[in-house]
């Protein structure tokens, strides 16, 4: 399946990164998260990827381009510009990288991707959260339910969308950051069919505003709910505790 990574945002919550470099490209562990968040979908077989960039997309694009030389050592020829890699870092991934559009919102940077979605069932994540969710289980169980869209459901703190569930597992409601929540948020990680575009419209459009909640009014919109570890970069302490846990060889995901 197709991995659509939404890269495109000003991330102005963590301006003392990204007032330099988008969102996406802090570095945890000493590499990029979106590279981590990649590292998960490939885990599990999933190496098809698709970036919907907007703020700074070029700094992201000259990563990927020159990524063999910077994460290598290498040798060059300065009388040819031969370079000689000596411990190559090669990943078989196909990595699509599309301008959606620097005021594009997350919705409407889904909506430009239409053309490469085409009509097959696709991945769909943030490029700020990392976790140790089975991507395959989250398939496995969105074929099973039938739904148009799964959404998985994660238990950290209260600025996220809240999901109103039943026994079913079927999501009732989606409220994006209330302001206070004891229950499931939206942890990202969605496994969606190519008819829930029809859901969105203009670049304006929020993906966690009506999109979503239309979907749960409608009854198709499921959650695969995870207990398991995920954490996003939100904020710098966001930032600071994913290092702790890589540096405590705490790493989950």
């Amino acid at each position: 399946m197709k991995v659509i990574i939404l890269s495109g945002g000003f991330g102005t919550r963590i301006s003392e990164y990204t007032s330099i470099i988008p969102k996406p490209m802090i570095r945890i562990g000493g590499k990029p998260i979106i590279e981590h968040i990649m590292e998960i979908y490939s885990k599990y077989g999933h190496t098809d990827f698709y970036l919907a960039l907007g703020y700074k997309s070029e700094i992201i694009k000259e990563y990927f381009y020159n990524y063999e030389i910077l994460n290598s050592d290498f040798k060059i020829s300065l009388n040819d510009k031969v370079i000689t890699p000596y411990n190559s870092t090669k990943k078989d991934w196909n990595i699509n990288l599309i301008n959606t559009g620097i005021n594009t919102m997350t919705g409407g940077r889904l909506k430009r991707l239409r053309n490469y979605i085409k009509d097959e069932t696709f991945l769909l994540t943030y490029g700020d959260a990392v976790s140790d969710v089975d991507i395959n289980e989250v398939i496995k169980f969105h074929k099973k339910h039938g739904k148009m869209i799964t959404v998985t459901g994660v238990r950290p703190p209260a600025r996220f969308g809240e999901l109103t569930i039943n026994e079913e597992n079927e999501v009732l409601e989606f409220k994006e950051k209330p302001s206070a929540t004891q229950g499931w948020i939206n942890g990202g990680f969605f496994v969606i069919e190519p008819e829930f575009l029809n859901y969105l419209d203009k670049d304006t459009c929020i993906l966690e505003k009506e999109p979503l909640e239309n979907a749960a009014k409608a009854n198709e919109l499921v959650a695969f709910l995870h207990d398991g570890f995920w954490h996003c970069i939100d904020t710098k302490r966001d930032k600071d505790n994913l290092e702790e846990i890589i540096k405590s060889d705490r790493k989950r995901w």
